[in-house]
């Protein structure tokens, strides 16, 4: 049917965004996401509620309705079993019970622009949506024009805000800084911004790096980006930083350990607090010496030094 869309609904547990909203932009069209969940002011209860991911599919007019939602069926399940495997519970995880509907076609794109406002991660460091016309309030004021949606790490997220806080914190001036799982650039950006001599970004996903080159063509900044992984870095940097899950980084720890120059340091984030234990003992196996253990919400990360 032509001028329809999907929109799927899919509940999740909310600490889970970015891990799920992933699978759908690597498996199909996707154009954007909306994490609906309910209001709450207990962050002890931010891990037990259960949200509603709101996902926009393009309607391939040569798929039926069937076939899709077999297709999406199938995906959920196979990467349900891999993060499974990896040690997130079905708790962790939320149930992933989905709804799909196609929809006429509308202005689809400003519903979902609603959700998104201006984020002040600090008092220097604000990320503005591509949409909203936004003046700095200050002289120092950073501001990181991003489009949500099109790739991870838009600013919103608490994984994100801990490497962002990390940056700002710790980054020297004319360091030279490694951004391990760039998704959209933004830690790139924001190293630049802050005084890098020189950033260097790659990630696992193709589709994202077109998407960072754009990002900090926006920002008036230039970075290098590349599909890669930390494995095949040959550099050194003086500052590193890795937003990627905790059995991901328990994982390349080691990786990560030979791309720091001595003395360098590592911000490591997106890490569940019940899942830091994992990270925590690849932090002692390569010997690195941790600066700041940091939390949000349901969400911890550390800075370390080689």
């Amino acid at each position: 049917m032509e001028n329809t869309y999907y929109e799927l609904n899919l509940v999740i547990n909310p600490a889970m965004e970015d891990l799920i909203s992933e699978i759908f932009f690597d498996n199909f069209d996707c154009e954007g996401v909306i994490l609906a969940e309910e209001t709450y002011k207990d962050l002890e209860m931010t891990a037990t509620t259960e949200g509603t991911l709101r996902i926009f599919l393009k309607n391939d007019v040569n798929v039926t309705f069937e076939d899709m939602q077999y297709d999406i069926e199938n995906v959920l399940d196979l990467y349900r079993e891999e993060f499974k495997s990896r040690g997130l519970t079905d708790f962790e995880l939320g149930s992933w019970d989905f709804q799909l509907e196609e929809k006429k076609s509308e202005d689809w794109s400003k519903k979902w622009k609603e959700k998104w406002d201006v984020t002040h991660v600090t008092d220097r460091v604000t990320v503005v949506p591509d949409w909203i016309e936004y003046s700095p309030k200050s002289e120092d004021e950073i501001v990181i024009k991003m489009e949500p949606g099109c790739a991870f790490g838009t600013g919103t997220h608490q994984t994100t805000q801990l490497c962002m806080k990390a940056l700002e914190k710790y980054m020297k001036k004319g360091d030279k800084v490694a951004d391990i799982g760039m998704g959209s650039g933004i830690l790139s950006i924001l190293a630049m911004k802050m005084g890098a001599s020189c950033v260097y970004g790659c990630d696992n996903d193709e589709t994202v790096i077109d998407v960072a080159k754009e990002n900090a063509q926006k920002n008036g900044v230039q970075c290098s980006f590349e599909l890669g992984t930390a494995d095949k870095v040959t550099e050194k940097f003086d500052f590193v930083v890795a937003n990627i899950l905790h059995f991901v980084l328990a994982e390349i720890m080691g990786d990560l350990k030979n791309i720091m120059e001595d003395d360098a340091l590592m911000s490591l984030s997106g890490i569940l607090d019940e899942k830091k234990q994992m990270v925590l003992d690849a932090i002692e196996r390569e010997n690195l010496k941790i600066i700041e253990e940091i939390h949000q919400d349901q969400w911890t990360s550390y800075v370390v030094q080689r």
